[in-house]
């Protein structure tokens, strides 16, 4: 599924842990051919989601390293 944006994130990431299930995103990043798989279990999805809050913008691109950015989950 793609996705979009921190709201479109925050709704999964909470689904997700409502089901006691983990996330998993793709994260692309410059100079690799496939986007990398992340899984965080649902003991760490809140801190996690803080985390991305903090690290990402509203448009899932990196704060700090351009070219980064969330495009979707499995």
């Amino acid at each position: 599924m793609k996705l979009n944006s921190m709201n479109e994130l925050e709704q999964y990431a909470n689904a997700q842990l409502a089901k006691n299930q983990s996330i998993e995103l793709f994260i692309d990043m410059p100079g690799f051919d496939e986007p990398e798989l992340i899984t965080n279990p649902p003991a760490n999805i809140e801190k996690k989601l803080a985390y991305y809050k903090a690290t990402y913008d509203e448009n899932l691109e990196h704060k700090h390293a351009k070219g980064i950015r969330i495009v979707g989950t499995v």
